[in-house]
């Protein structure tokens, strides 16, 4: 057998047409496996409790899943956006989407004016006890709603205390939460004193952050205090604003626990929200049909708050 020659100049190495390895590449890879191992339990919780069911219940909301299709799911028939067109031909449906764009439209901007005034006044005007009144202010969101619903129930009774105090100046004060003209704002009243110590403390953080010396200039220039707030402190509170707008929406538009605890949705559904008329078909068994107005009023927290943000963004 001849010898194999050697073809290859003189000088070069049988590697030398390979790329050089790259010393750090192993350690990251390394590092790579190290974290998904670290993330996996989460990734793998996540999966089942979390996503799983996310994706399930939007596949549902195109059924006409039932309680009486859990022992044969796959008897379970496929209707589309049939479920969607009969959800929104439902009157009791469409009365709560009115209802909940009622306790919106007018609870989130009381909220906010009255926490921005709250905290304007914690910030500057008082000056003693500020602490005292924080806490005060904060303590309805710590505090249990069945609590709450036990004392706002004494007050708002036919002979409670707010138709005392009305009755001294003459006044006959209604049923508030048997009315169905005066529920609703009953619950709006509630929901705003529950909500107001969140938005009060984020409000008064912004506030901080506003530059002392911005404000000592405008000042010196002749500005009055109405004018430095509208031109120099709201402006530049609008991250704050936008924050709490978000934060205070979602609640609002998922109101559930006062007309749950208060009402019962009633009387004549004048409190039934959408949250609550998606709580009743769950317990009616209409799965599909729950799973649907679920989603309605997801694309309906992520409209609002896309518009927020349009809104509220920092021009910069």
């Amino acid at each position: 057998m001849a010898a194999t020659t050697n073809t290859m100049p003189a000088g070069t190495s049988r590697g030398a047409g390979r790329p050089p390895a790259r010393p750090g590449g192993s350690r990251r890879r390394r590092n790579a496996i190290t974290a998904w191992l670290f993330a996996a339990p989460f990734v793998l919780i996540f999966g089942i409790f979390m996503l799983g069911p996310l994706v399930s219940s939007f596949l549902m909301s195109f059924t006409d899943f039932t309680s009486r299709d859990i022992d044969n799911p796959l008897a379970v028939g496929f209707v589309g956006l049939d479920q969607y067109i009969a959800l929104f031909k439902n009157p009791q449906f469409v009365h709560s989407i009115l209802n909940t764009a009622y306790f919106v439209l007018v609870g989130i901007p009381l909220t906010m004016v009255l926490a921005l005034a709250l905290a304007v006044a914690l910030n500057n005007g008082i000056t003693r006890f500020r602490t005292a009144f924080r806490v005060g202010f904060y303590t309805p969101v710590v505090t249990s709603i069945i609590a709450v619903a036990v004392v706002w129930r004494f007050i708002l009774q036919p002979d409670g205390l707010l138709n005392i105090i009305l009755s001294w100046v003459g006044i006959a004060g209604p049923d508030w939460l048997n009315s169905t003209a005066w529920s609703m704002p009953s619950l709006i009243l509630m929901a705003v004193w529950r909500n107001l110590g969140t938005l009060m403390i984020i409000f008064l953080a912004g506030l901080q952050g506003v530059p002392s010396d911005i404000l000592e200039a405008a000042e010196v220039d002749g500005a009055s205090p109405w004018q430095r707030f509208m031109k120099i402190t709201l402006p530049m509170l609008r991250p704050t604003l936008l924050l709490g707008t978000v934060l205070l929406s979602v609640g609002f538009l998922q109101v559930f626990e006062e007309p749950f605890v208060m009402t019962k949705g009633g009387p004549l559904d004048s409190t039934l929200s959408v949250s609550y008329f998606t709580f009743n078909q769950f317990g009616f068994g209409k799965y599909g049909l729950a799973s649907a107005a679920s989603y309605v009023l997801f694309v309906a927290i992520a409209l609002l708050s896309l518009i927020q943000f349009r809104a509220l963004r920092s021009k910069d």
